[in-house]
């Protein structure tokens, strides 16, 4: 009889004794039990063993110069469990590694393994989707199974695989790579290809199938990604070894094969960014001296010199536009809607530089991450590569003038935030009452979250003054209530929101049928922000019965307290994951035709992620295959909308690209002087008269709602949509 293997048997056993529902994969629970019947010595090793990606490892942590040598490189391990990695890591040189888990049962355990033999190596009880590490804090984050898990996620698996990639794209310094084992099942493969893209060089790899006894059966893949200070999209370039699972490995290839397809498309954009080096080297004419008109789109920032990599646009002023009081001015911008405008705007560009009376302006846009730093460290940081774009003219470094200009780019007279509030999904919400230089002295109520790329996501006037205060900084109060404060709630001010209602009413046939039937329309909003356009629906429009999805519920506690939303029997909100919810719509089978399904879509998010391109809205819900699932959850003449914002034409055609996969009746708008575009997208067939449908609207219109001023602007909107070309 053959000899039994010891370590099979051992292994066996432990997998038999694994968590084995999905709620005990994501039960902390489940997990400390686990640990504490098994303790940390009996182990398995999960998808693959040292050996077999030693090597491969190795390399991709070894960084050129001025990276620091492996004694000194950080390192973060998520989800580090009992396995073994991190130990090995430590005996091939790499000291400063973090282990994180939230299991303080295995923490405890391995730091009992460890301190005396590797005492540098650090160990933290913390969630992964919540590790509160600062931003650009780890030269390398090393993943062996830990986002695979997250598929099952308590919030639903597209929002932790999410939350977790976009805290690994933070905590990663410029330069550093994110290196991840996994079985590269089809939800985690498309969320790793798409959230990678812009700014990412990617390699995949198959690790050798030599795996030891326990180990899992499916091929493991190697994912790198390493992160750029150029805004640029890149192949993934695939080394692949077909000799094992090769139908998975197919699969793998095939869907590979898509995304540089997508690649390619985005690569074929006319916007192009340069690096100090590039300037220096005369790629734009010679940097040193002011040339007529010039503009430049450019990153500051050096690896092992500097803290962070820079947004910047660099533009000479002609000569005819003088005399100028200044010959070189820089200008810091926090990331907001404005300076989104600005960057994907030469005109813009221009207007403030004229309003600057500057020879030469260098505006440089702070995204959230600078959020916790102090400003002047920031010019430290930026004075040296500043310095190096000084003109000639500006032979003194007196010459050369900072500002921060965020309130005068969007026209702010006062601001004060009345309330902030740390959520895992979104980071920092802010909620900020401000005067406007041309708003008459009317408050208004806005709502902006720290990781969106437009920052403010909308807002509302208040009915009664909410403060008093002197111009200056922003004043910062400890009120958590609005007590006497009532927000309007039957006024729009954002362009996307006024262009919402004049398309829902222009696209009216189905809501009036239904209307006239006896029933309501059955309306869908994604995104909840402060409930702005949900409860001037629910007053407007009374054919309405909206359900609103929002997978946070600070936010819900938010506009709740904050913006005066309330439910009731038409308008209610759903915590989940839209992804999931619309999913189910176009699955369920009611028990009359059309019944279950949706006659109108909504879209009222911002991306929280720039590798997209997408400032608006996140990349996952204009993916072909949402897309599909949406036309299946309309109703037969249903409607959907949202919002495309991006300053990239590339990423923007191929949005196009996918919506014209799926629907064949799409049209489109442009609000916030063209700079937001607002895509409708009709399920029927039939193409819709634009022209004959205003005029029947303005009749409608006329005849039902005695022209309130809101109608007039309905009006005057819906004659701007066009069919998409």
């Amino acid at each position: 009889m053959a000899e039994e293997n010891p370590a099979k048997e051992s292994c066996i056993r432990i997998a038999e004794e694994l968590p084995q529902t999905i709620v005990d994969f994501i039960s902390q629970e489940s997990w400390d039990s686990y640990f504490t019947s098994k303790g940390t010595d009996d182990f398995c090793e999960w998808y693959a063993d040292w050996p077999q990606f030693r090597t491969l490892l190795k390399n991709h942590l070894s960084f050129p110069p001025p990276a620091p040598p492996p004694e000194e490189m950080s390192i973060l391990v998520p989800a580090c469990g009992a396995s073994r990695l991190s130990e090995h890591l430590y005996d091939e040189g790499f000291r400063y590694i973090t282990n994180v888990d939230f299991s303080k049962v295995v923490i405890e355990a391995m730091m009992e393994r460890n301190n005396r033999v590797r005492p540098e190596m650090t160990w933290c009880v913390t969630d992964m989707l919540n590790t509160k590490f600062p931003s650009g804090a780890f030269d390398a984050i090393v993943d062996k199974g830990g986002l695979d898990i997250l598929m099952d996620s308590e919030h639903g698996p597209r929002s932790g695989l999410s939350t977790y990639i976009s805290e690994v794209k933070t905590m990663l310094k410029a330069g550093g790579r994110f290196i991840c084992l996994t079985l590269a099942e089809p939800l985690v493969r498309d969320l790793l290809f798409s959230k990678f893209r812009f700014g990412w060089k990617i390699n995949l790899y198959t690790i050798s199938d030599e795996a030891s006894p326990g180990t899992t059966t499916q091929q493991t893949f190697m994912f790198v990604a390493e992160k750029s200070i150029f805004t640029v999209v890149s192949r993934i370039v695939p080394f692949m070894d077909a000799s094992f699972m090769e139908s998975q490995v197919d699969k793998l290839l095939e869907a590979l094969k898509r995304e540089n397809t997508v690649r390619e498309e985005y690569s074929k954009s006319t916007d192009k960014w340069y690096s100090l080096e590039e300037l220096e080297q005369g790629v734009k004419g010679n940097i040193e001296e002011i040339e007529s008109g010039r503009v430049i789109k450019l990153f500051l920032g050096e690896t092992g010199v500097s803290r962070f990599f820079y947004t910047c646009v660099l533009l000479d002023a002609p000569p005819e536009t003088g005399p100028f009081s200044e010959q070189f001015h820089v200008l810091y911008l926090q990331k907001s809607q404005a300076s989104q405008k600005i960057l994907a705007s030469e005109f813009r560009q221009r207007l403030v530089l004229q309003s600057f009376k500057a020879a030469r302006l260098l505006i440089i846009v702070l995204d959230s991450s600078y959020s916790i730093v102090r400003g002047d460290d920031i010019g430290k940081d930026t004075s040296p590569f500043i310095l190096q774009l000084c003109p000639t003219v500006a032979v003194e470094v007196t010459d050369v003038v900072y500002t921060g200009g965020d309130d005068m780019i969007e026209g702010i007279k006062q601001s004060k935030i009345v309330h902030q509030v740390l959520s895992v999904l979104n980071g920092v919400i802010y909620v900020e009452d401000v005067m406007y230089n041309q708003s008459q002295d009317i408050t208004f109520r806005r709502l902006y979250f720290e990781r969106t790329e437009s920052l403010m996501h909308s807002e509302a006037p208040l009915s009664t003054e909410a403060f008093r205060q002197k111009k200056g900084k922003p004043k910062k109060t400890d009120s958590h209530a609005s007590s006497g404060v009532k927000v309007e709630h039957k006024i729009l001010t954002t362009g996307f929101h006024k262009g919402v209602i004049a398309g829902l009413l222009l696209f009216s046939t189905h809501s009036k049928r239904t209307t006239k039937a006896g029933g309501l329309v059955k309306t869908v909003i994604i995104g909840l922000g402060p409930g702005i356009l949900p409860m001037f629906m629910r007053n407007r429009l009374p054919s309405l019965k909206i359900e609103v999805v929002e997978l946070d519920p600070v936010v819900l506690n938010v506009a709740s307290n904050y913006f005066g939303f309330t439910e009731d029997e038409r308008l209610k909100v759903h915590i989940t994951d839209a992804i999931k919810f619309v999913r189910e719509k176009a699955n369920s089978e009611a028990v009359h035709a059309d019944g279950s399904k949706v006659d109108l879509l909504i879209i009222d998010v911002d991306s929280s992620d720039s590798s997209s391109g997408l400032i608006s809205p996140e990349a996952d819900f204009v993916e072909e295959s949402f897309l599909l699932t949406i036309k299946d959850s309309l109703s037969d003449k249903g409607l959907f909308i949202f919002k495309l914002f991006s300053r990239y034409s590339s990423v923007r055609r191929v949005v196009y690209s996918n919506l014209r996969t799926v629907f064949s009746n799409l049209y489109h708008m442009y609000v916030d002087d063209g700079f937001v575009e607002i895509i409708f997208a009709v399920k029927k067939e039939a193409p819709v008269e634009l022209e004959e449908a205003c005029e029947a609207l303005e009749r409608s219109l006329r005849d039902n709602y005695n022209m309130h001023p809101w109608i007039n602007n309905v009006l005057h909107d819906s004659k701007l949509i066009k069919p998409l070309p």
